[in-house]
C-alpha cells in the first residue's frame, strides 16, 4: 500500500534536504522549492518549471501543498474585511484585515476552533478541530496582504495572532510560521510588527522567554482577581494570576519586551474602580501597556458592554497610577469580525 502524501510545508529544511539527497537530487533544489512555496506563493508543483520534470513528478507523488483558499469575504461599513479561509481538509477559519488611518493590521488564526471555552468568545463555543500548520498561518498573512493592496493600495503594517485558537497551544507551528514571516529571504517582516496574544499559559510564556523571541506578547487578562477571571476563563483555574505574574516577569527578564494587557470591560462585572485598583496592582509586575477593549456581543446575552462613563473613569484611574492606557474601539462589528466574534456567524 502506498504511503500517504506528506505536507511539504510542514517539513524542515533539513528534512527536505535529506529527502532530496536520498532521492538523487542535489541540495540546491531546496532553495528553489522554498522560493516557489514561500516567496512565489505556489499552490501546485507543476508551476515550478525550473525544477525539471523528474523532480516535479517525485514531489507530486509524495507531497502536497496545504494551501488555504478564500471561501468568502465580507466588508464592514468601517472598511474592515473578514475572510473565511478553507483548509486543505475543508475546515473554515477566519482572518480579519483592519485598516485605520495609521495602520493596516492582519488578525490571523492559529487553530481551527479552540479548547479554552472563554465565556465571552464565540470561538470558545466551538470544539478544537486541529492546529493550523505553519503554511496555513502564513497563508492568512499573504492573502490579507493581497486584499490590503487590492482594496486600499497599502501593505500590512502589523500582524496580530488574535484570531481563532490559542497560539501557545500550537507553539511549534506558530513559531515556525513567525520565523518564515520574519526571514529576510522570505517575507522579511519585522518581529516588532507581530503580536502574539495568549489567554495565559504560564509554562509556555516561560518557554517564549527561553526561546528569546523578538515579537510582542499580549495577555488576555479581563480580570485581575482570580475568582472573577476563573469565572470567565477556565484556563485561570490551572494558570492563576500568581503563576502568570511570575511567568511574565521571567519572559521580560529574558526578552526585555514590554507586555500588553488586554482587558475587556463588562458591565457591572469587572468595570468598577475596585477592579481598576486590582488591575493597576497586577500590571506593575512588568513594564506594560493596557488596552481597554469594548465588549462585542456574541448573541448569548451573558455580558453587556460597560458604559462610556465607567470606561472613562476606569481609564482615568489607571492613568493616575502612571500606567499607559489605550481604549480600543472595536471594528467590523456589523460583520461579526470584532474582538471575540470570530466564528459567531458564517455568511
Amino acid at each position: 500500500m502506498a504511503s500517504a502524501k506528506r505536507n511539504i510545508r510542514s517539513l524542515s529544511d533539513e528534512e527536505l534536504s535529506n529527502y532530496l539527497v536520498s532521492s538523487g537530487f542535489p541540495k540546491f533544489r531546496i532553495q528553489q522549492i522554498g522560493r516557489w512555496i514561500w516567496n512565489n506563493n505556489a499552490c501546485d508543483f507543476s508551476v515550478m518549471h525550473n525544477l525539471g520534470d523528474a523532480l516535479i513528478c517525485l514531489l507530486n507523488e509524495h507531497f502536497f501543498i496545504d494551501k488555504l483558499q478564500i471561501k468568502n469575504t465580507q466588508i464592514s461599513s468601517d472598511k474592515t474585511i473578514k475572510c473565511g479561509f478553507s483548509t486543505h481538509e475543508g475546515q473554515i477559519i477566519e482572518g480579519v484585515l483592519i485598516p485605520t488611518a495609521t495602520r493596516m493590521t492582519a488578525c490571523i488564526s492559529s487553530q481551527v476552533g479552540c479548547s479554552l471555552a472563554c465565556l465571552f468568545c464565540a470561538t470558545g463555543k466551538m470544539k478544537l478541530e486541529k492546529n493550523l500548520s505553519p503554511g496555513e498561518i502564513v497563508d492568512q498573512v499573504v492573502m490579507l496582504e493581497q486584499l490590503a493592496q487590492k482594496h486600499y493600495e497599502k501593505g500590512l503594517s502589523n500582524i496580530v495572532l488574535m484570531g481563532m485558537g490559542e497560539p501557545l497551544l500550537n507553539y511549534s507551528n506558530v513559531l515556525t510560521a513567525i520565523a518564515i514571516l520574519t526571514d529576510p529571504n522570505r517575507y522579511g517582516i519585522s518581529p516588532k510588527r507581530i503580536t502574539l496574544s495568549t489567554a495565559g499559559i504560564a509554562k509556555m510564556i516561560r518557554k517564549l522567554g527561553d526561546d528569546k523571541v523578538r515579537f510582542n506578547l499580549a495577555l488576555s487578562l479581563h480580570a485581575a482577581d482570580d475568582t472573577k477571571r476563573s469565572e470567565v476563563m477556565e484556563i485561570n483555574q490551572t494558570n492563576n494570576l500568581d503563576a502568570l505574574s511570575d511567568a511574565l516577569v521571567y519572559f521580560h527578564e529574558q526578552t526585555k519586551t514590554r507586555i500588553t494587557f488586554e482587558y475587556i470591560l463588562f458591565q457591572d462585572f469587572n468595570d468598577s474602580l475596585e477592579d481598576a485598583a486590582k488591575l493597576s496592582t497586577f500590571a506593575k509586575c512588568v513594564p506594560c501597556k493596557i488596552n481597554l477593549i469594548e465588549y462585542n456581543p456574541i448573541g448569548d446575552g451573558k455580558f453587556h458592554r460597560s458604559n462610556a462613563k465607567k470606561t472613562e473613569d476606569f481609564r482615568n484611574y489607571l492613568e493616575q497610577k502612571n500606567l499607559v492606557v489605550n481604549v480600543r474601539r472595536s471594528r467590523g462589528k456589523d460583520i461579526d469580525a470584532a474582538c471575540g466574534q470570530l466564528a459567531n456567524k458564517v455568511p
